[in-house]
């Protein structure tokens, strides 16, 4: 059987210019990750405080979450926006309408269920409408809270800083993102299979260390994304965004990054906030997973519309732009990426069955070079955040744990490839409907929360 061997030179090499460049961005955004210092709180009575809180079929975990934020957030009117509930969601809102600060927008067929930005639109719209001075409304922040989530007590104080709203350059800012499992006794009484509760693990080490890294990368380049929880954007600065595309959040799956954009493209500043942070429920099975990471892949698909946009802006400055199109064009290199690693697999079992005495004899040849290849280019880039996950949030894991933690976010890092292929098949058949995250929370009983809500 002959083989072009100029081919299989071609497939390693592009394998290995990929490998390269993902090495080299996982070490500047580490470099980052572990040199940042906390930023100085400021004074959150200088603001006012709008927070909304999405719900589509959350009646497992909406009532414990509009009860922390009334009595956490004193300060803070809470808009709840039901999309067209059928489990009861709305029964459990109805508890808490008593109270001044909590607002309850219910939307219905045909309006209802049309994504996350259309729910987000309509408290928007009804946040303008309630705030009376035009003048006041780049003092007025809007949160976006998921309706199963904890939030930072300390949160509106140190988005007050002058690294943050204080500075009023800045239009929007990302907390950080945790899993709540992982830090909250709330779901200590749900029980799950060691494989839920590594999950469970692995995502909480994915938002507060690779992601947060890349956060950290692009507070310098001036490209810091927004995620669906745990984002904070001043009124002025979405009414702007509306003015100039009519709404402030838009139709893409991503609609969280989407608005990020725009805020970028309307001239203002976005900022990531590490010293704040967001509890949100961790999923527990691998199917779940996928579908929310298919759905966050295909709206980073959706948001490639942008780039002309973000080349063209007088507002993003270049090292923003190349940021964005490394995300935006990040889906598209995992396709290019996983025929690429698989056609180098296809090539090394070609040369293993065709090397006399088969594996033994490619072993003996030369072929064990291979491996530390695979573990520094492939597995360490992945595994060395669980080394960094304890260094900078889990001081109580030991060692070894870290250690099997990170090999296990190389395993895990695979169910993003999975995704990005689900991702793609959907936006080739034009599906675009909103895959909704399932909860595992515990449903509170409305007569409880009815008892309780008035206090």
């Amino acid at each position: 059987m002959s083989v072009d061997a100029t081919g299989f030179e071609l497939i390693n090499t592009f394998a290995f210019i990929l490998c390269v460049t993902f090495c080299a961005y996982v070490l500047s955004i580490m470099i980052v990750y572990l040199r940042r210092k906390p930023a100085s709180a400021g004074d959150p009575d200088e603001f006012d405080w709008h927070l909304i809180v999405p719900c589509r079929d959350e009646a497992a975990v909406i009532g414990e979450t509009v009860r922390h934020l009334v009595d956490t957030f004193d300060s803070a009117t809470i808009w709840c926006v039901d999309d067209g509930s059928v489990d009861g969601t709305r029964e459990i809102l109805e508890t808490f309408s008593g109270l001044d600060r909590v607002r309850i927008l219910c939307r219905t067929p045909p309006k209802a269920r049309q994504g996350k930005g259309a729910a987000l639109n309509e408290a928007w719209a009804a946040i303008r409408s309630a705030a009376r001075n035009d003048a006041a409304a780049g003092k007025l922040i809007v949160g976006v809270i998921d309706a199963d989530s904890r939030l930072d007590v300390e949160c509106f104080a140190k988005l007050a800083g002058s690294q943050y709203f204080g500075d009023s350059t800045v239009g929007a800012v990302q907390v950080e993102v945790r899993m709540v499992q992982c830090g909250s006794t709330r779901s200590a009484a749900v029980s799950h299979s060691r494989w839920g509760r590594m999950l469970i693990r692995l995502q909480d080490l994915e938002f507060r260390a690779p992601i947060a890294a890349m956060q950290e990368l692009r507070r310098r380049t001036g490209s810091v994304g927004m995620g669906g929880n745990g984002q904070f954007t001043r009124l002025s600065v979405l009414n702007e965004i509306a003015e100039s595309y009519g709404t402030p959040w838009h139709g893409a799956l991503l609609e969280d990054f989407e608005l990020g954009l725009h805020v970028l493209l309307v001239g203002s500043r976005t900022e990531y906030c590490p010293e704040a942070w967001v509890e949100q429920e961790a999923l527990v099975t691998a199917r779940h997973l996928l579908r929310q990471r298919s759905r966050w892949a295909q709206g980073s698909m959706q948001c490639a519309r942008y780039f002309p946009a973000i080349m063209r802006s007088r507002h993003v400055r270049n090292s923003a732009a190349v940021e964005i199109t490394y995300f935006l064009a990040a889906p598209w290199f995992q396709l290019v990426g996983t025929v690429t690693y698989t056609a180098c697999l296809g090539v090394l079992v070609y040369y293993i069955r065709n090397t006399s005495d088969g594996a033994a004899g490619w072993w003996t040849r030369g072929g064990w070079g291979v491996i530390p290849l695979i573990v520094i280019f492939g597995i360490l880039p992945f595994a060395v955040w669980g080394i960094a996950y304890r260094v900078r949030c889990a001081q109580s894991i030991s060692r070894s744990t870290a250690i099997g933690i990170g090999f296990c976010h190389w395993v895990y890092s695979y169910v993003q490839c999975v995704a990005v292929w689900m991702a793609f098949v959907r936006l080739l058949r034009a599906k675009s409907d909103w895959q909704k995250t399932a909860r595992v929370g515990t449903t509170v009983p409305p007569a409880r929360l009815q008892s309780s809500a008035p206090g």
